[in-house]
């Protein structure tokens, strides 16, 4: 009775308010984490699409590239016949005047040297004919090439253009991914800094006992301070001892935001030794139905569903490995922990 009044004399009812700053903490993290989702499938999608364009792109240059070096052998190649139509035009050019000289010199043989000059220009003249072709194709391929070049530039402005759009979504994936996980751990210090308070508060109201420890981030509480052996039915004195856990995880429903996710998971462990009674086939099922006995007398004494956890594990995480009985005892245990959902 002492006791219950000083609770009430000192209380301080400044929970609610702290509950509502919490609850907008989290609802701005799932908004976060909303975000973050949406901009990542969609960013992703951009970056599949550009992927596909510049497998495009490089084809494309591919192929140009094909064509252009097909090009330029058939220059090299008409070149070539364009040096040799030139040195058959000179070489006809000078036969054609060596024949002039012999016919102006030369009286009788004029006519010949007649015929054989007209029979040179002729030859000239169709030398010069293909020469000029020749030279048209030339031009041709000169603005095929061009044409070519150009579209090479293009091709090359639009892949640089992909790239660095590709750039840019993949820091944009980072800084969101960097965002997501600063968020993120700012909301397990919260929920460490509830688990502090929690355990701080529980060992006060429970003061030091030798079957109730702290465990790394557990409170452990001895199976026989809540159950008969073999037997998954509160007793009355563990009932007590769980009005004060309830009493204090009531306290810490009020303070934490309701958009964290948190559980208090309640554990039940048994020693290895086989059960012997007929109301449960396997240490697992008396550990799992004492966990589930002490959610729910947790859950009327006014804890919500939603913020309990109940998991059996029988005889498959011992905390001391040796045979005696003490031992055995230390590993029938009830442990309680402040996690996330």
């Amino acid at each position: 009775m002492a006791l219950a009044r000083a609770r009430r004399e000192s209380g301080m009812n400044y929970w609610p308010g702290f509950v509502d700053a919490l609850s907008t903490l989290v609802l701005g993290i799932i908004f976060l984490l909303t975000i973050f989702v949406v901009v990542q499938f969609y960013l992703t999608q951009e970056v599949t699409g550009k992927d596909t364009a510049l497998a495009r792109l490089n084809a494309q240059i591919n192929q140009l590239t094909e064509m252009l070096s097909l090009e330029k052998t058939g220059k090299i190649s008409i070149e070539d016949d364009i040096a040799r139509l030139r040195s058959s035009l000179t070489a006809a050019e000078d036969s054609r005047d060596r024949y002039r000289g012999l016919y102006e010199g030369a009286g009788s043989g004029a006519a010949a040297a007649e015929s054989k000059a007209a029979a040179l220009s002729s030859e000239l003249d169709a030398e010069k004919r293909a020469a000029a072709r020749s030279l048209a194709q030339i031009e041709l391929l000169n603005q095929q090439l061009a044409a070519l070049r150009s579209q090479l530039s293009v091709l090359q402005d639009a892949l640089e253009a992909s790239e660095k759009k590709d750039r840019q979504a993949q820091g944009q994936i980072t800084e969101l991914g960097q965002r997501l996980n600063v968020a993120l751990a700012q909301r397990v210090q919260e929920l460490s800094r509830f688990r502090s308070d929690f355990f701080g508060r529980l060992r006060a109201i429970l003061g030091d006992r030798p079957d109730i420890r702290i465990v790394g981030d557990r409170f452990v509480f001895q199976s026989e301070l809540f159950f008969d052996s073999g037997q998954a039915v509160l007793k009355p004195e563990g009932r007590l001892e769980l009005d004060k856990v309830a009493s204090a995880l009531s306290d810490l429903e009020k303070q934490i935001p309701g958009e964290i996710a948190w559980v208090l998971r309640v554990d039940g462990h048994t020693d290895v030794r086989p059960i012997s009674v007929a109301q449960f086939r396997s240490n697992w099922e008396l550990s799992a139905s004492r966990a589930i006995s002490v959610v729910q007398y947790l859950m009327s004494r006014g804890i919500s569903p939603q913020h309990l956890v109940a998991a059996g594990f029988g005889e498959f995480q011992p905390i001391d490995s040796g045979r005696t009985d003490e031992a055995f005892s230390r590993n029938r245990r009830i442990e309680l922990k402040l996690t996330e959902r």
